[in-house]
């Protein structure tokens, strides 16, 4: 079963949208599937800017 999806609004520059839009019409996978694998893509890299349940590594004090 799909998850649910959250409708937004974003704002493309014009290269980007014709790029979309050939990408699209050469795979048929729909522009908001790369949207959202990119959005995924920026999330992964910045990982470690998100808040979240520590590491045992990070959590505990250096001992000296």
């Amino acid at each position: 079963m799909a998850r649910k999806k959250v409708s937004t609004t974003i704002y493309i520059t014009p290269e980007q949208n014709e790029k979309l839009k050939m990408l699209h019409e050469r795979t048929k996978v729909p522009v908001a599937v790369y949207i959202r694998e990119g959005i995924d893509l920026v999330l992964e890299h910045y990982a470690d800017e998100l808040p979240g349940q520590l590491t045992l590594e990070r959590s505990m004090p250096i001992k000296k």
